[in-house]
């Protein structure tokens, strides 16, 4: 039992850390499904399950606007009402303009649909917004705004810092804007531990609560995701797999992106826009003048247009209606449905296509597949009809349309971030850009253009692949393209922008070659390790050069043990084979077990060589070493550069310096409102007779004479002031009302004190009669209590009576305007006082167990006798520590050996036990 015992406490030791880790050490973690149009935040903290955050009008999700005025800074609603009035100071559907050059037709379009923006370009090549003379924005520095205002949100909604996040991209996004959206990101002070797919993020909600759905046996689901600026529909694959990710094999439910066709230009936006070009034309033909040269009454028709396309979704027919459009005339004009759908009647045969393309990507699989809606666009009644007709058959309504993202992408964060534990969703998503390799080589003298593909369409990601160049013998260099883009149709290959991703420069392969040569050394080339992040994004992760030597068992002998360590760990960064330029794929789990296979395999061949050693008739079989030298490399983005250091720097700055302005804004904001808001609280709880009789008349006077003089100025000059003289009045204020207040609210609460105190002191009484048939005297066989332990309870009764009596005789005698004697502070100490004697005696009596006879064994003779059980009690506790004890059981300890101890009255002749 000991031995137990002592194990136990070991386990407990060695397990507290790993509890702890998991408890202590996790962070609240977000997902930002940042649209166009709108942003949603998802958070998952410890003990909180996985919910939307909401913003400061307590809503689920926030305008994707950022705006400035008279150097205010706005976000969400307050920021639309500023673009209502102010449209070149609001900045909106940003996405557009991210990581793009300003050439790229999409910000052209951008331009002509909101000429009231000055848009220039920068030394990057990227649109830059001219706000005023002083100041210009970058599309990623106002993005970066738009995070950190989510990052706020969640902040403020949980209490504690946000560091990590994940955050939803469109899945048509090329490398430039990836990048330039993870810029944002760090802008804004956020980790990005993935940037997913929003069809992904929507593929992921769908499967965690279908989990027992998933088997061996592969079903698909077909998601048509149609938002503000774009369409998206992805085809995916659900079924059981094994993997070997913990060291172990295990299976776990897995999705798979087979198929994805998306339209960057059909959304919800591009048929507002339709709309607003209808209201506008109907403006006109009546008469109502040059609406398109006034930049608020173009944001006011498009204002409208977003809430009409809202409602003739419901409705067959509306009134759009706009007060004072311009030069103080009013609009109204009757929209049906069905002109509606007659603007847009060549927008609802591209919905059909995306998804026609989405299964052609995937080869054609998922017959069958289960369709399910999300998006704001895709509750438009056309649109929705296009696509029944598409896929044949009625689509479901599982999902939250508008935050399925969010919650997918927030469940991926949770699987991503230290100390969760969720349950596993292995994920596979596709490639939908291609990439090669291309390079030249000396042919016969001639210069041959050479390709190698490294992630061809829908090929699964996240995924390592080697390339391997064993046909060049000097420094050279390479470049990292977009591949063949056939399966993008004509009108979307405009939008991808440069295919010339970048360009790198080996130096040092000569050396590393010389380095490397002898009889017994072959060569396998250079060869580049790529990796296609879970992001999405191409990195290359290193250059070396390969060679293999051959050693006999002697030479073998002379080698060092690390270097024979050094060449068999080496070999899990790559393959060794032969054939020139190869691409090689290299998943981790197969790499992995076969080199242990390999390795296992060398050692029981030099066992078996150690054998045959022995006998002179038999060779030794040579052994192959893997020799590796890394080899310099230099990677040059070619189509768009990021963020230098000097310029994420500068960037960083001014996003500090408008976060500072905010906060000082604020801070002076808060400090006026509460003195706003106390000068009042005290003018109206002054004017009442329960406040005034607390104070003398002088004191009333005074305090009523310095609120109206800080009311008069705070509507005077006031406003005008700093954050430091708000405070100060508010302080002088506070100095002269709180002794009112505090004398208010004596004689508000000392009535139920002093009930409470009554209530114990009957309760007490009764204990107190009940005690005194414990005792010796009054029963032997029940003898819990002594009677110096009555006495001093029945004592301490009679004074707390006796003392609420007077004090409450006192205090009535008083005025309410005068020094408080009996205190509510005092009558919770007595009732304190009270309390700890009466758990003394209600512990002793919970304890108490009836005296046992106990056997007394002589050698001549056997008697019974009866111990006493205070002696049994001593010895037991001999070795107790000295702790204070209540008065009462000071005096049963001293009761044999003088009188019982005498206090005086209001002495605290107990402490807690």
């Amino acid at each position: 039992m000991i031995l137990n015992i002592k194990m136990f406490a070991v386990l407990s030791v060695l397990l507290l850390p790993l509890f702890l880790s998991q408890h202590t050490e996790a962070a609240a973690v977000i997902s930002i499904d940042l649209g166009s149009e709108w942003m949603k935040i998802g958070i998952v903290s410890p003990g909180v399950p996985m919910e939307i955050v909401l913003n400061k009008e307590s809503k689920r999700k926030t305008p994707a606007v950022v705006a400035f005025r008279d150097d205010v800074r706005t976000f969400g609603e307050d920021a639309v009402n500023v673009g209502v009035r102010f449209p070149k100071n609001s900045y909106k559907y940003l996405l557009d303009l991210l990581g793009k050059p300003y050439d790229h037709p999409m910000v052209q379009a951008y331009r002509a649909r909101y000429p009231y923006f000055e848009i220039v370009p920068t030394e990057r090549g990227t649109p830059v917004f001219i706000h005023d003379e002083k100041t210009k924005f970058s599309p990623e520095e106002l993005v970066a705004q738009l995070l950190a205002k989510a990052k706020d949100f969640a902040e403020i909604s949980h209490g504690q810092p946000i560091t990590e996040c994940v955050i939803t991209v469109p899945g048509y996004f090329n490398q430039a804007e990836r990048r330039a959206l993870k810029d944002a990101a760090a802008l804004a002070g956020l980790n990005v531990l993935q940037l997913i797919n929003d069809y992904t993020g929507i593929a992921i909600n769908y499967g965690i609560f279908r989990r027992k759905e998933i088997n061996e046996t592969a079903w698909h689901a077909l998601f048509f995701d149609m938002g503000a600026a774009s369409t998206k529909a992805a085809l995916v694959e659900y079924k059981t797999v094994k993997i070997k990710d913990k060291g172990y094999v295990e299976t776990v439910p897995q999705l798979q992106v087979l198929g994805v066709g998306f339209d960057r230009t059909l959304g919800g936006h591009e048929m507002t826009l339709r709309l607003r070009e209808h209201l506008i034309k109907a403006w006109e033909a009546n008469g109502g003048g040059d609406v398109r040269a006034s930049p608020r009454a173009m944001a006011k028709l498009l204002l409208e247009a977003e809430r009409l396309k809202i409602i003739l979704s419901a409705n067959t027919e509306f009134y759009a209606q706009i007060e004072s459009l311009l030069d103080d005339k009013d609009f109204k004009l009757l929209v049906t449905r069905a002109e509606f759908e007659e603007l847009c009647a060549d927008l609802w045969p591209r919905v059909s296509g995306v998804v026609q393309r989405a299964i052609a990507a995937a080869g054609g699989a998922g017959s069958g597949a289960r369709l399910v809606l999300a998006g704001g666009g895709s509750r438009v009644p056309a649109a929705l009809a296009a696509l029944k007709e598409a896929v044949g058959h009625e689509p479901a309504r599982s999902i939250n349309a508008d935050e399925a993202a969010t919650m997918g992408a927030v469940y991926r964060a949770a699987s991503l971030a230290t100390g969760y534990k969720v349950a596993p969703l292995n994920v596979r998503d596709a490639v939908l850009l291609p990439i090669q390799v291309t390079f030249t080589r000396n042919i016969d003298g001639n210069e041959k253009l050479i390709k190698r593909t490294l992630f061809g369409p829908m090929n699964p990601y996240p995924q390592k692949k080697v390339i391997t160049f064993n046909k060049h013998t000097d420094d050279f260099g390479f470049h990292v393209n977009y591949a063949e883009l056939d399966h993008i149709p004509s009108n979307e290959l405009a939008f991808i922008g440069s295919v010339n991703l970048s360009q790198v420069l080996l130096n040092g392969v000569g050396a590393a070659l010389a380095k490397h040569t002898g009889e017994n050394i072959e060569h396998k080339g250079i060869k580049a390790h790529f990796n296609m992040d879970d992001s999405g994004l191409l990195n290359l992760v290193n250059v070396e050069f390969v060679a293999e030597k051959t050693v006999t068992e002697e030479d073998d002998d002379k080698d060092s043990t690390l270097s024979k360590i050094g060449s068999t760990i080496s070999k899990l960064f790559g393959s060794d084979a032969e054939t020139p330029e190869k691409v090689e794929e290299k998943p981790e789990e197969q790499s992995q077990e076969g080199e242990a296979k390999n390795d296992t395999k060398k050692v029981n061949e030099t066992e078996t060589e150690k054998q045959n050693a022995t006998e002179p008739e038999v060779k030794p079989k040579p052994k192959i070493v893997v020799l590796k030298e890394p080899v310099k490399s230099e990677e040059q983005h070619l189509n768009l550069q990021p963020l230098s250091p000097e310029q994420f720097k500068t960037s960083k700055a001014k996003i500090a310096e408008l976060n500072l302005v905010d906060n000082k804004r604020i801070e002076r904001e808060t400090a006026l409102n509460n003195l706003e808001a106390f000068v009042v609280d005290a003018q109206m709880k002054l004017d009442t007779d329960e406040y005034a009789d607390c104070g003398t008349p002088e004191q009333i006077e005074e305090i009523r004479k310095l609120c109206s003089e800080t009311s008069e100025w705070l509507y005077e000059d006031g406003y005008e002031a700093a954050t430091d003289l708000f405070e100060a009045k508010l302080a002088a204020l506070k100095d002269k009302t709180n002794p009112i207040f505090y004398k208010n609210w004596e004689h508000r609460e000392r009535p139920d004190a002093i009930a409470s105190l009554r209530s114990m002191l009957n309760n007490s009484k009764e204990f107190l009669k009940m005690s005194k048939n414990f005792t010796k005297d009054a029963n032997p066989e029940k003898d819990v209590f002594t009677d110096v332990e009555i006495n001093l309870l029945e004592k301490k009764i009679e004074d707390t009576e006796s003392w609420l009596k007077t004090s409450i005789k006192e205090q009535n005698a008083l005025k309410k305007n005068e020094d408080i004697k009996l205190t509510v502070e005092s009558i919770r100490e007595k009732m304190a006082n009270l309390d700890r004697e009466m758990k003394y005696l209600l512990n002793k009596l919970k304890i108490w167990r009836p005296k046992k006879p106990v056997k007394k064994e002589a050698e001549n003779k056997t008697e019974e006798t009866i111990l006493e059980p205070e002696t049994v009690e001593k010895e037991e506790k001999a070795e107790d520590t000295q702790e204070e004890k209540p008065a009462a059981e000071k005096a049963e300890e001293t009761e044999s050996t003088e009188p019982p101890l005498q206090l005086s009255d209001g002495q605290d002749e107990h402490s807690e036990l």
